[in-house]
């Protein structure tokens, strides 16, 4: 199966059969994976998805809304279907599912909809919704196979058999003592192999990874990535076990944190949505286009204080927007590369300082190397080997200063408490902006108008 790029095509099918009777648009939708209609739905008015969902058989619908993004609105969906076919939806969905959508609403709607499930289901979703989304206990599905460490081969096969039943796939069995203390982990294939006599106590490995329900789910992605794991179990403070996370659920967070940390670095909130109006994108951007603008009027000072030398020698005001650009572009390159290695893991002080150094050494060989080649551009174009000269040593120092300003201010945020995201590119700009004026400037007074 190849993945699905939406379309003209597929949309206009869509509408088509949206304007027939239900029949047609139900032989339509089956040709349709339930993730592809999901994202078809970021297409359709509300009216339009409403009638969908209840054509939708019950499963492949809770599916659709799973796999909706929640800006398309799978809450709202939800809340507006009949009391009867939005519970045998929620039945349908995975805890953790039912708790994410569920979540997005207020606490009327939320009582609303629990109160219509049976009483195992709601008490498991109330409990999930006591943690934090970007936690492990927000994204773990309290749906688990769990064995018994002193049952034998047999009971543990049966029991797996039994639980089994009502989950769609797992990856691993978790062992836990009379008091659902979590002792290790056990695959069914070590339980199939084993001897006929053979105690789960015997089977069961002790080295496992786990994880504490308050953990951020950055660190929770990390150890997954680190152990190629497929699910890690999630406990509380006395190790008792509280459910899963499986690797799904972290394809979704790497995502929303590369996504997040992108935004960052581009000076956009992360409160903004990707599909959000012009109103929210203006209040998320202005204010740090504003403190822009004050770091943009202080480069601008620069320029002042050496009106002197712009007047006697006007062509440096074209060379040095070039210098201060390049120094801008040179910044970010060393801000994304490190902001980066920052969220992959936490940088020793040997780690840091070598960071800062290689950073120190690109800055000054790529500057060094575009410094030459204004310096030739000035020599040949304005005959004046002098001015090379000053453009070369304000290309090569501005574009060590932004290797260093990209590296070292986001680690000295991040020591600090501070995110390196949100606030490394207005300080690094400010640098690049400034020194990208001063160096020209100043070089060229005292080498040119001596």
């Amino acid at each position: 199966m190849q993945s699905f790029d939406l379309d003209k095509t597929d949309l206009l099918r869509i509408k088509t059969a949206l304007e027939a009777d239900d029949a047609e648009l139900e032989l339509v939708l089956k040709e349709y994976h339930a993730s592809e209609i999901a994202i078809l739905f970021g297409k359709l008015q509300q009216e339009e998805k409403e009638r969908i969902i209840n054509i939708l058989p019950t499963d492949v619908a809770s599916e659709v809304l799973s796999e909706m993004d929640e800006e398309h609105g799978p809450a709202e969906l939800l809340v507006n279907l009949e009391p009867e076919k939005r519970t045998e939806i929620i039945e349908e969905l995975d805890y953790d599912d039912a708790t994410d959508i569920i979540s997005q609403l207020d606490e009327e709607d939320q009582q609303e909809i629990l109160e219509d499930l049976d009483q195992e289901d709601a008490s498991n979703i109330r409990a999930l919704m006591t943690y934090a989304e970007d936690t492990a206990g927000g994204l773990m599905n309290s749906e688990i196979i769990k064995v018994n460490i002193n049952l034998d081969k047999k009971d543990a096969l049966d029991e797996i058999i039994r639980q089994s039943e009502e989950m769609e796939e797992f990856y691993t069995i978790c062992v836990v003592d009379d008091n659902d203390i979590l002792k290790g982990i056990l695959s069914i294939k070590t339980v199939i192999k084993a001897r006929a006599d053979a105690k789960v106590s015997d089977l069961v490995n002790t080295d496992f990874v786990f994880v504490k329900a308050d953990l951020d789910q950055e660190e929770v992605a990390r150890l997954i990535k680190q152990y190629n794991l497929t699910s890690v179990p999630v406990v509380d403070d006395d190790m008792k076990l509280l459910g899963r996370v499986t690797v799904d659920d972290i394809i979704d967070v790497m995502e929303e944190e590369n996504t997040e940390d992108l935004l960052k670095i581009s000076g956009v909130s992360e409160d903004e949505e990707l599909s959000g109006n012009w109103l929210e994108a203006v209040k998320s951007r202005l204010p740090w286009l504003v403190i822009n603008l004050g770091t943009a009027f202080l480069a601008a000072s620069i320029i002042r204080t050496f009106d002197s030398t712009v007047a006697k020698l006007s062509i440096i005001s074209a060379y040095m927007t070039i210098i201060a650009g390049m120094g801008g572009n040179a910044a970010t390159q060393a801000l994304a590369v490190t902001v980066r290695r920052i969220s992959l893991s936490d940088l020793t002080d040997k780690q840091a300082y070598n960071t800062v150094l290689k950073e120190f050494l690109v800055g000054m060989i790529n500057g060094a190397a575009n410094g030459l080649i204004v310096f030739i551009v000035a020599f040949f174009y304005d005959a004046n080997p002098l001015l090379g000269l000053v453009l070369f040593l304000a290309m090569t120092g501005n574009l060590i200063i932004a290797g260093l300003t990209g590296a070292s201010i986001p680690l000295i945020l991040k020591r600090v408490g501070i995110d390196p995201a949100v606030a490394s590119s207005i300080i690094i700009t400010t640098f690049t902006d400034c020194i990208g004026f001063l160096l020209p400037l100043y070089l060229a007074t005292k080498l040119l108008l001596k």
